[in-house]
């Protein structure tokens, strides 16, 4: 408490660099891992019903989840060709 309030009364936050934009809570870096945490959690519900509510074994879910992520690969692979973007490979 006491190094807190020295830290207040010396003005020892001026010289404290600033965060920078890029890292800032509403910059695009923070904001897409937002949305990798909230995709994940919305996986781990999805995963949770198909285990608890319809008796699926957890095998069985993880298969699915594989199966729609090559599925997913596949779609977005034939939209790059279709619109005839090169990722640099």
């Amino acid at each position: 408490k006491a190094a807190f309030i020295n830290f207040i009364s010396d003005k020892e936050w001026k010289s404290i660099e600033p965060v920078s934009s890029w890292f800032g809570p509403s910059s695009f870096l923070m904001s897409s891992t937002s949305a990798l945490f909230q995709l994940s959690m919305w996986i781990r519900h999805v995963h949770d019903y198909l285990t608890e509510n319809l008796g699926i074994p957890v095998w069985g879910s993880y298969a699915i989840f594989g199966l729609a992520t090559l599925f997913s690969g596949l779609i977005l692979g034939l939209v790059s060709e279709a619109f005839g973007t090169d990722c640099g490979c």
